[in-house]
């Protein structure tokens, strides 16, 4: 069995305690010692000095349900320090729907991917594939709905709320992590709250966790919040609220209320949110997110290929129309939409109770930066150059915590028996290169990443190694 020895390292363990020099003794895919001056007696030696040591990151919002099939290398993530993806998130995931023609925003997912009628099936595809990254599944409840129901337009009925809840007994009884909704999108925005109760109660037998994209982040946030919550009541079972945010420009500034909000709710019942550092969100072309006030980025557009990365304002200008008509001849598509107001950003990424999530699309052909970059901005704008937050409470909101709120063992901190993933990066040099007009850029300073025991990431490359594996709650 292999032992590596990384000599010197600032040891962030994960938990939110200080940084410490240490040595750090691995044997196979499990962390064995960590000390002062070990005997230098491994199979190999890492120099760590100037560096720091962390668990490897976790990505706890992901649209990487495909990806790690399609793209095993994954690195997008890797680069960034990531050695754990969370798929399934929005009501989104391959599992159990089977199609060759998935509903929007389904389609987010790759359409020729859904094959897969068990979580089983998915787990296995990996396992003979392995990606670079281990992989934890939530079930998406739209996926669910377009398995059972022939017209999402209405809410469930007895029957198909039961079959759902039978399709999500057996993903949870192999594994998956939780169940997630995107009661914001068309085909899940009619289900009400006894059919989603009703699901929350199949997850609450088995203490899965539920993650919602709210109903709307905009005018009725509050409202939309305290529905999750209560749905999650039902089971009762962990709520965690996906990227937060404050949407719109009459909502900048709310992240007060919706923080007061989250804070009340956690004295009665588990709650968590993820976000992403950045003040623009990246979703589907929608009319009823243009508004004439915020800057869109076109991302890609089916009819009009040309017109990606090029802004709204600039496109209806160029055709002679308003900016909604633009949106609805660019239809099929996608956009970033800078709707968020930093001060917002700035108290959700703060908050005890948030953690990372890059909710990167990599299926765009030029998506948002937070895919390449979002772990690294973190580290290098908002923890080192802004001061926001320590590097031992950054990384607690992309590790230790993240594990936690997911039920993952073994994963997300530095301690003698805890699984090998880690990051070795030089604090001083991270930064992420990222940027909207040029999205495919892999951040610096991190120097390796080592998934279950062996080096995922090295030099700026993956390394091909497959180490990754399907995580079972």
């Amino acid at each position: 069995m292999k032992t590596t020895l990384l000599r010197q390292v600032e040891l962030i363990d994960g938990t939110g305690a200080p940084a410490r020099s240490a040595d750090v003794l691995l044997r196979g895919d499990r962390i064995a010692r960590i000390g002062q001056n070990l005997p230098a007696e491994a199979d190999e030696l890492v120099d760590g000095q100037g560096l720091t040591l962390a668990p490897g990151f976790i990505d706890v919002h992901t649209h990487d349900d495909a990806q790690v099939l399609r793209d095993p290398s994954m690195l997008a993530k890797l680069s960034q320090g990531v050695s754990t993806v969370i798929t399934g998130n929005c009501g989104l995931s391959l599992v159990p729907l089977v199609t060759t023609a998935p509903v929007s925003p389904l389609d987010l997912l790759h359409t020729t991917e859904f094959r897969f009628p068990q979580l089983d099936d998915y787990a296995r595809a990996i396992a003979q594939n392995p990606p670079s990254v281990n992989v934890g599944a939530l079930i998406g409840h739209t996926s669910l709905r377009a398995t059972v129901m022939p017209d999402l337009s209405r809410a469930a009925s007895a029957s198909e709320t039961e079959a759902m809840g039978q399709l999500l007994e057996q993903a949870l009884a192999q594994g998956a992590l939780g169940l997630s909704s995107g009661l914001f999108y068309q085909p899940a925005f009619a289900a009400d709250m006894t059919e989603m109760q009703a699901l929350v109660r199949v997850l609450g037998r088995h203490r899965g966790v539920y993650v919602t994209h709210i109903r709307t982040e905009m005018d009725g946030i509050l409202d939309a919040m305290q529905e999750a919550a209560d749905t999650a009541q039902a089971g009762p079972v962990s709520w965690i609220m996906s990227h937060h945010k404050c949407a719109g420009p009459r909502n900048w500034g709310r992240s007060i209320e919706t923080l007061a909000l989250l804070e009340r709710l956690s004295k009665r019942q588990d709650v968590g949110t993820d976000v992403y550092p950045y003040g623009a969100g990246s979703t589907l072309l929608r009319e009823d997110l243009v508004d004439g006030v915020i800057d869109i980025l076109i991302t890609r557009s089916d009819p009009h290929p040309e017109m990606a990365g090029r802004h709204l304002t600039d496109i209806a200008a160029e055709w002679g129309c308003d900016q909604v008509q633009a949106c609805r001849r660019l239809m099929p598509g996608g956009a970033c939409y800078f709707q968020m107001r930093e001060d917002d950003v700035r108290r959700v990424l703060a908050h005890p109770l948030s953690m990372i999530g890059s909710d990167g699309l990599p299926h765009d052909e030029r998506p948002h930066p937070r895919l390449w970059g979002a772990f690294a901005r973190v580290l290098a704008h908002y923890c080192r150059d802004e001061q926001l937050l320590t590097l031992p409470q950054a990384i607690h909101k992309m590790t230790g915590l993240s594990a936690a709120r997911f039920g993952l063992k073994d994963r997300g901190v530095l301690r003698e028996g805890a699984f090998a993933d880690l990051v070795l990066l030089d604090p001083q040099r991270v930064q992420d290169k990222a940027t909207y007009d040029k999205p495919h850029q892999m951040c610096e300073g991190i120097e390796r990443v080592m998934v279950n025991g062996q080096w995922a990431f090295a030099k700026g490359q993956a390394t091909g190694t497959g180490a990754g594996r399907f995580l079972r709650r």
